[in-house]
């Protein structure tokens, strides 16, 4: 069986989906069933690990908020991993970033705030 494009996995209690290095409309509609996958597992904090993502076009950029949306009515948090620069960019210049928490690491997304 392939790796999934999305993983969704578990650390320190959290659930933690990992993104491909684009998020566009080919892949979207993936990426919005392991958002609703990991949402799923119960848990209240989603960690969605962009690390290796260096491009998301609109159509990722609205999974995000809606997911966001989702995991706010239900009581949780829905956390950004970002580290490139392009990556950055394109969630300031949208105003995404500041509509969660993002950290620099997974390390630092991971632990409890």
């Amino acid at each position: 069986m392939p790796e999934p494009i999305f993983p969704v996995t578990e650390q320190n209690s959290l659930v933690v989906v990992t993104t491909p290095d684009e998020i566009d409309v080919s892949n979207a509609a993936i990426f919005r069933e392991a958002l609703l996958a990991a949402a799923a597992r119960g848990l209240p904090v989603v960690v969605v690990d962009m690390t290796s993502t260096e491009f998301c076009d609109s159509t990722g950029l609205s999974v995000l908020v809606r997911a966001l949306r989702q995991a706010r009515e239900s009581g949780g948090q829905l956390r950004l991993v970002v580290c490139g620069p392009a990556l950055k960019r394109i969630l300031a210049v949208t105003g995404v970033d500041g509509m969660f928490p993002v950290f620099a690491s997974l390390d630092e997304a991971l632990q409890p705030t």
